[in-house]
């Protein structure tokens, strides 16, 4: 699957449920990772549900 199809159904996974992942101890970050896609990413959800995202694809 191209690189852009997998970190995309991770954005999707992530912007639909944006408590997806573990939260990141002593920060407001949540760390999302899609083992089979291999896919990692880092969000911040802001006051108003805004998702901010740093993502990282294994290749």
């Amino acid at each position: 699957m191209p690189v852009t199809h997998r970190l995309d159904r991770a954005v999707v996974a992530v912007s639909v449920n944006p408590d997806l992942g573990t939260e990141v101890v002593d920060t407001l970050l949540r760390d999302y990772a899609d083992d089979i896609d291999a896919v990692r990413v880092i969000h911040y959800v802001t006051a108003l549900r805004t998702v901010t995202i740093v993502a990282h694809v294994e290749t």
